[in-house]
């Protein structure tokens, strides 16, 4: 408990950026060390300023004695970057926080297939049944659910986790002990119940704008993909999916309607390369082999369609129409799936399997195909050639 103290000094030493603190940890290796530096060593520390040096002279450790206080009062934990139980994903980060509080029971996240689902606050009914069946078919996959506990896509996914029985995870930008939105005081309850709420804030901290993109960067942090389902132009959930690219984790959009304005930012990262993901093994599938054991394949398949009534023999077929390839401006992904394509549907697995390219850019540039009209969608997740390639 003693050395706690020290971290709470450094993490609340006004004027510091939280790059500064992790450059302060990697030259004196402890908060403790920091405290009792020599102020002249403690401008030796690369990118500190006098001004930033000199806010490390108040030596007041009444703030951290009373955040303690209050997360013995409330029975939360702390972890701290020096604590064996610190996520090694987490603390891979650019920036990752220097404390953690906690309440409830925090899944070892290094051994966990964890998903990031975010997306706007003023969801449709549509966003909001795609993200509470996300949710749900993730946890009940094996997943763990991380998402940010606000009003909409965040709350949808983690109820449906919570259905499902799974494990979520909550990052909250603000205070554990302060509900943000008001109407989510039992939401936060039973995923701290199920699982753990997450905080780089002491108790008491009120929601502030600028916590929120810093909480983005841990949620994408803890999880191996983000999972975006409804997105507006400018939505915070793009900075997530952003923050998760600069972090080397896996984006997933669910696409949407062309014209609607929620769906704008998932159909441009889909557009960019994101994976496509209209069900939850779209997602899980990129990770069965890197977590045995922890993720199982849905039971429940869509059943296959009835198929063409038979034609006359003698019926003329129409002809498709030729695409020559020079021409075409095709990505080599979706130049690999039209050469395997034919007129006899075959399943998106058995293309995966064929072309030996990830399952998110299978369905990317399938996507793209179709849209071009060059493949065809069959039901069932299968798939026929829209066009005769011709390869000159």
């Amino acid at each position: 408990m003693s050395m706690l103290k020290y971290w709470l000094w450094l993490t609340r030493c006004r004027g510091l950026t939280n790059q500064t603190r992790l450059a302060l940890l990697e030259h004196f290796l402890t908060p403790e060390a920091i405290y009792y530096a020599d102020p002249g060593e403690v401008l030796l520390t690369d990118g500190i300023t006098r001004e930033q040096a000199e806010t490390l002279r108040n030596k007041d450790l009444g703030e951290a004695d009373r955040i303690l206080g209050a997360c013995a009062e409330q029975n939360l934990r702390i972890l701290t970057m020096g604590d064996a139980e610190y996520p090694v994903r987490l603390r891979s980060i650019y920036d990752p926080p220097c404390v953690l509080y906690l309440r409830g029971r925090l899944p070892t996240m290094d051994e966990e297939p964890a998903i990031a689902v975010v997306g706007t606050r003023e969801a449709t009914p549509y966003g909001l049944r795609t993200a509470e069946q996300m949710g749900f078919g993730l946890a009940e996959a094996g997943a763990v659910v991380v998402t940010g506990l606000a009003r909409g896509i965040d709350s949808a996914a983690a109820q449906g986790a919570l259905r499902a029985g799974g494990t979520p995870v909550g990052v909250l930008g603000c205070g554990i002990d302060v509900v943000y939105p008001k109407e989510n005081r039992w939401l936060y309850e039973d995923v701290a119940a199920a699982g753990a709420l997450v905080s780089e804030y002491p108790p008491g901290t009120e929601p502030s704008a600028s916590h929120f993109p810093a909480r983005n960067r841990i949620m994408s942090g803890l999880s191996v993909a983000v999972l975006v389902v409804e997105a507006p132009p400018h939505s915070g959930a793009l900075i997530t999916a952003g923050a998760a690219l600069e972090q080397g984790r896996d984006v997933f959009a669910v696409p949407g309607q062309i014209d609607a304005e929620n769906s704008w930012g998932c159909n441009r990262l889909i557009r960019e390369g994101a994976g496509l993901a209209a069900e939850p093994w779209d997602i899980l599938r990129e990770y069965a082999e890197a977590f045995p054991g922890k993720l199982k394949t849905p039971e429940r398949r869509a059943p296959e369609p009835l198929g063409e009534l038979p034609r006359d023999r003698d019926e003329a077929q129409p002809m498709k129409p030729t695409l020559r390839l020079s021409e075409a401006g095709l990505t080599d992904d979706q130049t690999a799936l039209l050469r395997i394509l034919g007129d006899e549907p075959m399943l998106v697995d058995d293309l995966i399997e064929a072309t030996q390219l990830p399952a998110r850019r299978v369905l990317s540039a399938l996507t793209m195909l179709e849209v071009d009209g060059y493949a065809v969608p069959c039901g069932g997740k299968r798939y026929a050639g829209g066009v005769t390639l011709i390869e000159s």
